[in-house]
C-alpha cells in the first residue's frame, strides 16, 4: 500500500481512497466533535443517538460520493415514536442534525421500531442546476442497508457502507467506510466481494481511534491503495438572529403583538444548535421601522 499522509489526530475528517488494481473507490469518515455538537442540548434516547450518528456518517459519505456543489438533506420520516431524524449538510462537509421524538423508545430499539412505516428522503439542492429528490423505502434493517439500496436503484452502482457508532473514551463517536464500484466498470464482482469482506473485519475502536492511513494499512496492506488529502468535517448551524428577524417581520403584526403582551418577549429557539434569539417590544419596533412598507402586515 502507498501511504501518502502523516499520522493525523484530527478526528473529524473525510478521506477518499482508490484501489489502483481494482475499479473500486472508497471513503472513510471519522466523526467526533460534529457528532457531539449534534447530540448536545438534547436528551435523546440511546437508540436515537446511535441512529443520528449513523445518519450523519451516511450523509457525509453520500455527499462526497455524489460530487455536487450545494446542499443535501437526508431525512427519516415515519409514523413511529421517532417522527423525524434529519441531517443537513453541504459539499464543504458542514453538518447539522436533529431528531423529534414523540413516545418511548427502548435503548435497543430497531430502525423500524423507531420509525414505523416510513422512508428516507434524500434532497440535493445544487447551487447551479435543478433540485433532486429521491425517496428510499425502509426495506433494509439499517441506515447503511437503505443507502446501499439507494445507490443500486438510482445509480446502478454496487455500494457497501460499514457504519459504527458508540462511546469511545467517554465520548460519543461515529465513523464509517464506503466502498463503491466505479461507473462503467466491468468484471468487478469478485474484487468488490473480496474488498468488502476485508472491510467487514474492521472494529469500531479502530475506526474511532486511528487515522485513515493506518486503518487502510491494517485492512489493505496487500493492495495498492492511493489515499488522497482529507477534507475536514464540522458542525455548522445556519441559524442567525437576522434569519429570525426576517421570519418575524413576515408574520401578521397582531400575532406578534399578542405574543409580546402575553410573554413579554419572543423567544426563537434553534432545534439544531440550541441557541435562543430573544426579541422584545423595542426590537420588534426597530425591525418594523427599518422594513419597506410593502412587507408590513
Amino acid at each position: 500500500m502507498n501511504q501518502t499522509t502523516l499520522h493525523d489526530t484530527h478526528h473529524d475528517k473525510l478521506s477518499r481512497f482508490l484501489f489502483d488494481n481494482h475499479s473500486i473507490r472508497g471513503e472513510l469518515v471519522n466523526l467526533n466533535e460534529t457528532y457531539q455538537h449534534i447530540l448536545e442540548n438534547h436528551n435523546y434516547p440511546l437508540a436515537v443517538q446511535n441512529l443520528l450518528g449513523e445518519l450523519l456518517v451516511a450523509t457525509s459519505l453520500l455527499t462526497a460520493t455524489l460530487k455536487f456543489d450545494g446542499d443535501i438533506t437526508v431525512q427519516l420520516q415515519g409514523d413511529g415514536p421517532l417522527n423525524l431524524a434529519v441531517i443537513n449538510g453541504n459539499n464543504h462537509q458542514q453538518m447539522r442534525g436533529v431528531a423529534r421524538v414523540n413516545g418511548t423508545i427502548a435503548d435497543d430499539a430497531s430502525l423500524k421500531e423507531m420509525i414505523g412505516n416510513g422512508y428516507i428522503i434524500i434532497t440535493i439542492s445544487p447551487k447551479k442546476g435543478e433540485r433532486y429528490q429521491g425517496i428510499v423505502g425502509l426495506e433494509a434493517d439499517t441506515i447503511a442497508g437503505c443507502i446501499e439500496s439507494y445507490f443500486l436503484q438510482s445509480e446502478q452502482l454496487p455500494t457497501r457502507l460499514f457504519i459504527k457508532t458508540g462511546v469511545y473514551k467517554n465520548r460519543p463517536m461515529a465513523a464509517g467506510i464506503l466502498l463503491q464500484v466505479l461507473p462503467a466498470s466491468e468484471n468487478t464482482a469478485d474484487s468488490f466481494e473480496h474488498l468488502t469482506a476485508i472491510a467487514e473485519t474492521i472494529k469500531a475502536e479502530e475506526l474511532f481511534a486511528l487515522p485513515a492511513d493506518e486503518i487502510l494499512y491494517r485492512l489493505y496492506h496487500q493492495e495498492d491503495v492511493r489515499l488522497f488529502d482529507g477534507q475536514c468535517v464540522e458542525f455548522k448551524c445556519t441559524c442567525s438572529r437576522q434569519r429570525c428577524a426576517d421570519t418575524l417581520i413576515t408574520l401578521p403584526a397582531n400575532e406578534v403583538d399578542s405574543i409580546l403582551v402575553e410573554d413579554g418577549n419572543i423567544d426563537m429557539h434553534c432545534d439544531y444548535c440550541g441557541t435562543h434569539y430573544i426579541f422584545d417590544k423595542i426590537d420588534i419596533e426597530n425591525l418594523r421601522k427599518h422594513q419597506p412598507q410593502d412587507t408590513l402586515h
